[in-house]
């Protein structure tokens, strides 16, 4: 199985969205080889997991929060979400951690929180420059990736991902430089053997990092890698639906 998973970010107004749900509704491939979700804005989550509710392009959530119903005001909980039909949900984004400061402890209580309410997470990994720069890559993937390993209660046993995305890979617009598939399984085989570690075996790890049309069969065309995390490239739709009709050929 590959994976094709479609982070829209903040790039698409409600409408945007909508119109590029539409665009993507008719969209068929081998669901038996490849599985593709996206993931909209919150606000714009329930239009778009509407409009592709008879497809086969599941919807995912960008950020839950990890409290339950209550007084908790400006967030989204993950029950919520899983009510409104989410099937996946980012964990961990690079942005979340850098642009927005969230922790470890909120990383694991996010995957506790997905795993209790039938949402599978996707957790986000991956050094920044000044990491590469300090031989640090290891020691980071390790600082992010333990803490859920030891933390969330039934992470053996349930459904989950990890996506890595090195930070200074990441584009901003679509103009990033990304990480060389042979780099990347490097730290895909890191990551395994972390979680290996840990009695925990089985777990899709896909890159992500300024994926494109030209370069995503270099990614899932090397074992090791089980697919990609899109972001710029998967918010037209002639590039997202071409960047997928390439990979279900290649499956």
């Amino acid at each position: 199985m590959k994976y094709i998973f479609g982070n829209w970010k903040l790039y698409l107004t409600d409408e945007q969205s909508g119109v590029l749900a539409q665009s993507l509704s008719a969209l068929t491939f081998d669901t038996e080889q490849l599985r593709v979700a996206v993931f909209p804005s919150t606000l714009s989550f329930s239009r778009v997991a509407g409009m592709l509710s008879e497809g086969e392009i599941a919807v995912g959530v960008q950020n839950v929060g990890y409290t339950p119903l209550g007084a908790y005001t400006g967030e989204v909980s993950a029950h919520v979400f899983a009510q409104a039909g989410a099937t996946y949900a980012l964990v961990g984004h690079s942005e979340r951690r850098h642009i927005f400061g969230e922790d470890t402890e909120a990383t694991v209580k996010k995957m506790q929180a997905c795993l209790d309410e039938g949402i599978t997470p996707v957790l986000c990994i991956g050094e920044t420059k000044e990491d590469v720069e300090e031989n640090k890559i290891e020691y980071r993937l390790r600082r992010q990736l333990i803490p859920v390993l030891e933390g969330v209660n039934g992470i053996k046993e349930k459904n989950w991902l990890i996506a890595y995305e090195p930070v200074w890979a990441i584009s901003t617009g679509g103009n990033g430089t990304p990480c060389p598939a042979v780099d990347a399984l490097e730290r895909h085989n890191a990551i395994r053997a972390i979680c290996t570690e840990f009695g925990v075996d089985n777990v899709p790890v896909l890159y992500g990092g300024s994926v494109s049309v030209d370069n995503v069969e270099e990614y899932v065309t090397t074992p090791g890698i089980d697919g990609v995390l899109v972001g710029h490239a998967s918010v037209d739709s002639a590039t997202f639906t071409s960047l997928v009709e390439k990979v279900g050929q290649l499956v």
